[in-house]
């Protein structure tokens, strides 16, 4: 071997192996451990807030949530403006952002309950101060426009809990029974793990990684901004609701060319409620929709999570790694 080929070996060697060493780097960066804020204990207190939509003749849900923390031995304290009413929203953005920033503040307050969703979120999201939280973490609850608030707090280093609301509670509880067994669980610190209804459509395969996500249309929304979450490295949970199909496609095509999906190790598909009928059919399924859009990667998808905008609406860390595992004929979710 000449000289010159044998320099040319060596250059290529060295910048092969710089590259997977920098990728190593780059995903245990992004794998870095989140701050697990302490699990409730009896005694506890839990601040019920309403970050986004107007809660209009929701006060007995509110009320019921209340009574639901106090037979769990937890004691409960309403934000100020949760009753609060300006046009679409729980309030200003200024009086929502007041409450929510109290219940991060308060070194008393064990957990934030978001007692609804709709949208606003992301109005408040720039007014918040995250110093006191930094000191003493505590748990965020909700879905739907909540994502937003899981993104902030995953990009801030500590868990949250993807589960149901105050307005989720029904006038008979064994309605929801499995919902609020797995909300329980996960705020006291049980373990709680996963086998879902296989489906014809799962992309088989086995991975682990930090469980991220929440509804598609809040993570398309938090694209290009500090408060985008990188999913390097980790499994992607979405769920939707009122959508179009075509929606749906071009939400991920808009987070595929972004480079979203480029290292995800996994989907996990919720619930996709009450999709809307274009005059232009689709054509396929929502879930071949969201197998096409992703047919590039080979990372697992698996779909039937009973989490979203159902009834059933099971809870979940996020931030917290999982081994997930599909096959045609059932999923498992085993958060370690």
């Amino acid at each position: 071997m000449s000289k010159i080929r044998y320099f040319l070996l060596l250059i290529c060697l060295f910048s092969f192996f710089g590259n997977l060493n920098a990728q190593e780097e780059s995903n245990s960066q992004n794998q870095t451990a989140l701050i697990q804020p302490p699990y409730l204990k009896i005694g506890d207190t839990v601040a019920i807030v309403a970050p986004s939509g107007i809660l209009k003749n929701r006060n007995d849900e509110v009320q019921q949530a209340i009574s639901l923390l106090e037979s769990w031995g937890l004691h409960a304290i309403v934000g100020k403006h949760v009753f609060s009413k300006a046009d679409h929203f729980a309030g200003t953005d200024a009086e929502r952002c007041e409450d929510f920033q109290s219940a991060l503040d308060d070194p008393k307050v064990s957990a934030i309950w978001c007692a609804r969703g709709g949208y606003g979120t992301v109005r408040i999201l720039d007014k918040l101060d995250y110093t006191k939280f930094r000191e003493h973490p505590k748990w965020l609850i909700g879905y739907s426009d909540i994502t937003a608030l899981h993104n902030q707090f995953h990009n801030e280093g500590v868990q949250s809990i993807h589960a149901l609301m105050c307005v989720s509670l029904t006038k008979d509880l064994n309605d929801i029974k499995g919902s609020l067994d797995t909300f329980k669980s996960t705020i006291f610190g049980k373990s709680v793990n996963y086998t879902l209804n296989g489906s014809n459509y799962n992309r088989v395969g086995e991975s682990s990684g930090q469980l991220v996500g929440g509804n598609l249309t809040m993570l398309h929304t938090m694209l290009g901004s500090e408060s985008s979450i990188d999913v390097s490295g980790k499994i992607l949970f979405i769920e939707e609701i009122g959508e179009y199909k075509y929606h749906i496609d071009r939400m991920l095509q808009s987070l595929k060319r972004a480079g979203y999906f480029d290292n995800c190790q996994g989907l996990i598909v919720g619930d996709m409620s009450k999709l809307r009928k274009n005059t232009t059919l689709w054509g396929t399924s929502v879930e071949q929709l969201i197998l096409d859009a992703l047919k590039e990667y080979d990372f697992p998808i698996a779909f039937n999570m009973p989490a979203g905008h159902e009834k059933d609406n099971r809870a979940m860390v996020f931030g917290k790694v999982i081994e997930l595992k599909v096959e045609k004929s059932k999923s498992t979710l085993n958060f370690q």
